[in-house]
């Protein structure tokens, strides 16, 4: 099985990408800085919606097809509305929904000829909000209803999953201001964990589908 994973240099994306390897299937990686050298890639920036284009296209030609598709690649940009750069906030849509919409949609022709999967990453706080995280709440509430939607017009042709998970212990919140950064008691998941949430969805045979999975620690504070 061919998996193309958005994000695959780090987090998430890393975990899903060395778990799809562990089942034996192969990975390709898109992401905007080089991946591990052993997994078949392409650098792209999914605020570019031709790069993001051109990048599932070369994957599904040198793997000869698509069977799956897992968009793990997000940033934020934490603080107020208000504080926050223009630039910075709207490029936090651009690469979480508006790139997620562009790798779906260039990925759907192959999709549908191997009737594959896509497993889309949102958030908790794609369900709940929490203030100064307006752009990244904005982009994964828009992911949700990318993903239900995409559900409903693509049913029977491809299988749809939508990934909610809680923080995670990765690079995302490396560089932030201290105020932005889990404190000790978080008690954020090992992102191989939610990675084996993603090869479960994927697992399933053609017609069983598994449209939710939320997936967050016991002490998550932005669900439910």
């Amino acid at each position: 099985m061919n998996v193309l994973i958005t994000g695959g240099a780090s987090g998430l994306g890393l975990a899903t990408a060395e778990a799809v390897e562990k089942e034996g299937w192969k990975a390709l990686v898109v992401d905007v800085r080089e991946p591990d050298q052993r997994f078949e890639h392409v650098t792209a920036d999914l605020a570019d919606r031709a790069e993001s284009e051109r990048a599932v296209r070369e994957l599904a030609e040198r793997a000869g097809g698509l069977d799956a598709v897992v968009t793990a690649a997000g940033i934020d940009a934490c603080g107020r509305l208000e504080d926050v750069p223009a630039d910075d906030w709207e490029r936090v849509i651009k690469v979480n929904l508006l790139g997620t919409a562009s790798i779906v949609r260039a990925a759907l022709p192959y999709l549908k000829h191997t009737r594959g999967k896509v497993v889309t990453c949102a958030s908790t706080l794609g369900l709940r909000p929490l203030s100064d995280a307006s752009a990244y709440s904005a982009s994964k509430f828009g992911v949700v209803g990318f993903t239900r939607g995409l559900a409903i017009e693509t049913r029977g042709e491809i299988g749809v999953t939508l990934l909610i998970p809680g923080g995670m212990r990765t690079s995302f919140f490396d560089g932030r201001p201290e105020q932005y950064k889990p404190g000790p008691e978080a008690g954020l998941n090992d992102p191989a964990d939610v990675a084996q949430a993603v090869v479960f969805a994927l697992r399933q045979p053609a017609g069983c589908e598994v449209r939710e999975l939320v997936v967050c620690p016991s002490t998550e504070t932005s669900w439910p």
